[in-house]
């Protein structure tokens, strides 16, 4: 196994309401978490301040989303200050919600990413291909052309954890297999020991999200190249605590 520190991000997406949400940060706090697995959540952007508030130090928050620049008449959007500002050092970027949903481009989200990391805010940059992509067999230009526009805006990979979620296995109950997931990640690895360096290739943190369950965690958190994993559904339920301890 790699000297990397396991990493579980929770991504509650658009989901609870400070009662559910307590009682979520409540079952995290009492629970008996692996020490050697860094943990973050990933809160609406609304309740930041409540997350922080609530949760123990040992668990990181995050921010699901930044704009690129540090104040302006952008109605609706955050930015990292505010978001440092509430106590959380984390924000998920390029999610494919983001992508696909909304429609943010590779160059947005490459602007993103470096103003998050020059305010001093950590980055989970997430890259993966859609369904007809990968049916089309173009899972690694996809995927590599993604990663190279967040390369080109990052100063410090220390500051940042890179997320692979298949698009076609997110809230699909479909899972990339544990096979499958590690192709990609190992193809990745070899992506950045070419592109950016052997350091950076040994070093940063590459997780998986896509259907995420306490019953596939272990299989595949025994991937060499599978760092940990970035939670959607499976983190707003107990289960949350066993996908933690996948490695304990």
């Amino acid at each position: 196994m790699s000297s990397r520190k396991f990493f579980v991000g929770g991504n509650w997406k658009m989901n609870g309401n400070k009662e559910s949400l307590e009682e979520l940060m409540t079952t995290l706090n009492t629970a008996s978490l692996n020490d050697e697995t860094e943990v973050v959540c990933g809160a609406p952007s609304i309740y930041l301040d409540f997350a922080r508030s609530n949760l123990d130090a040992r668990i990181g928050v995050a921010a699901q989303n930044c704009y690129k620049v540090a104040k302006g008449a952008f109605t609706g959007e955050i930015c990292p200050a505010m978001i440092k500002d509430c106590g959380a050092d984390w924000v998920i970027l390029g999610h494919s919600e983001r992508r696909h949903v909304f429609g943010e481009s590779d160059e947005l989200i490459g602007e993103k990413v470096a103003h998050a990391l020059e305010s001093d805010l950590s980055v989970i940059a997430c890259v993966g291909e859609k369904l007809e992509e990968r049916e089309a067999g173009t899972t690694d230009e996809v995927v590599f052309a993604q990663t190279q526009v967040i390369a080109e805006n990052v100063k410090d990979w220390g500051m940042v954890v890179l997320a692979y979620e298949p698009v076609w296995a997110i809230g699909t109950g479909v899972t990339a297999t544990p096979e499958q997931a590690q192709e990609v990640h190992e193809k990745l690895r070899a992506w950045l020991r070419t592109n950016v360096s052997e350091e950076v290739a040994d070093t940063l943190r590459i997780i998986y999200g896509g259907s995420v369950t306490g019953a596939n965690c272990k299989e595949l958190a025994s991937q060499e190249d599978v760092d940990g994993f970035l939670v959607g559904g499976a983190s707003l339920k107990p289960e949350f605590v066993d996908i933690i301890n996948a490695r304990a």
